[in-house]
């Protein structure tokens, strides 16, 4: 059913990608005409399908690499020790994202959306003591935060209630696992469309997408699910050959929905009434469709051609989590003030992704050479620097 020795390299590939892909994506946020926390004054409406065609997969396939990851470290690992490693681990840069890093995301919103102009350091006492009152007519603004540390916190959340089932119900998750490998290509094609597409029909009406953890339950859903799934087929040959038979025809069908949905979109931006309760219903499915067939596709590429070492793999891979970690605050705080230098748009874009870039590479650069910053960016305490990347194991998450 499963190689214990399996090497993926090909998920560690796919999740540098993703998280590259990420903070191309916020950088499209401060452009996009959908809200966010600062704006350029110069919305590019194109942008629109662009961040549509990684919308309804890009955090999934995070959710469900990172699961993967953890599946190489809890078959070493006593239940225990996995949810005190996680935790050491996960939550120094998570306390640290919300004390210093995110701050600076929530000044520069209410600078922009409120007119805030008493300056960062009593802005910074209120936003400790949640006692800002910065609203407006969409609400207000809950301090301390931790915006798109989200994820960090979510993680956390989801290995230690892993390692709970590990410890409690490891035999139905082993059945669970060969469950999965079992099934036939079409079934790891249809059944978790369905799945997908009812939790979207059914929850997100109920309960939308807060990022808030507890009231977040059509979210915890989704990406439980996808954390889970990536954990009980890490290390199964026969799921990761279906995935890449499967690759061709999920990107068609990936492709077919997105412009479907893209269209859906576009038609009701533009139209004067809601549309029909059975259509959105109907696309409600469509985006289920896009989001599994992305990610199928993408793990059947992968698979295909991305399982191999090489000498950059070693450093992306501890690199990318410290990079996330800053990346939002340097393009809310750059973006901000890049946009009152009276550039043209694409130059500022330019300059944007470059800042944004060189500010990430320089953090992880300094981090990883002082021993006490380490752990507050998600790297080990000691630096293993005699791992060869061929010597590494085949995926990490951090």
């Amino acid at each position: 059913m499963s190689d214990p020795s399996l090497r993926r390299y090909d998920l560690d590939w796919i999740r540098i990608g993703a998280f590259f892909l990420l903070i191309l994506y916020h950088v499209g946020m401060f452009y996009v005409p959908w809200g966010w926390h600062v704006k350029s004054p110069e919305p590019v409406a194109w942008l629109e399908p662009v961040m549509l065609l990684t919308n309804p997969w890009r955090l999934s396939l995070l959710f469900l690499v990172s699961g993967a990851a953890t599946r190489f470290m809890a078959d070493k690992l006593a239940p225990g020790v996995l949810a005190g490693q996680r935790t050491a681990r996960l939550l120094p840069p998570l306390a640290l994202g919300v004390l210093i890093i995110v701050p600076p995301q929530s000044y520069y919103e209410i600078v922009e959306q409120l007119g805030f102009a008493e300056g960062y350091l009593p802005f910074y006492g209120r936003y400790l003591t949640a006692s800002g009152g910065w609203c407006d007519a969409d609400g207000c603004l809950i301090t301390p935060t931790w915006n798109h540390l989200w994820f960090v916190a979510y993680l956390l959340v989801y290995t230690l209630a892993l390692a709970a089932l590990i410890a409690w119900a490891g035999p139905a998750l082993r059945r669970l696992e060969a469950g999965f490998a079992r099934l036939p290509a079409w079934a790891l094609l249809v059944a978790p469309i369905i799945f997908l597409g009812l939790a979207r029909a059914v929850l997100l009406p109920r309960f939308e997408v807060t990022h808030a953890l507890m009231d977040d339950w059509y979210n915890h859903v989704l990406s439980f699910s996808m954390f889970l799934f990536g954990y009980l087929t890490a290390k199964s040959d026969p799921v990761r050959r279906r995935l890449i038979s499967l690759r061709w025809p999920a990107l068609a069908l990936a492709l077919v929905a997105y412009g479907a949905f893209s269209l859906y979109a576009w038609a009701w931006r533009e139209a004067a009434a809601e549309p029909a309760d059975s259509l959105v219903l109907a696309m409600r499915y469509v985006y289920a469709v896009d989001q599994w067939c992305a990610i199928v596709a993408i793990l059947g590429f992968g698979a295909r051609h991305l399982n191999r070492p090489h000498p950059a793999l070693a450093y992306l891979t501890l690199a990318v989590f410290p990079y996330y970690i800053v990346h939002q605050t340097v393009i809310v705080v750059a973006g901000h003030h890049l946009a009152q230098a009276g550039l043209p748009q694409g130059a500022e874009a330019a300059l944007l992704i470059a800042i944004t870039v060189a500010a990430c590479g320089l953090t992880y650069e300094i981090v990883r050479r002082i021993p006490l910053l380490r752990p507050w960016f998600g790297l080990k305490p000691e630096p293993r620097a005699s791992a060869a990347p061929e010597q590494a194991l085949p995926i990490r998450n951090g």
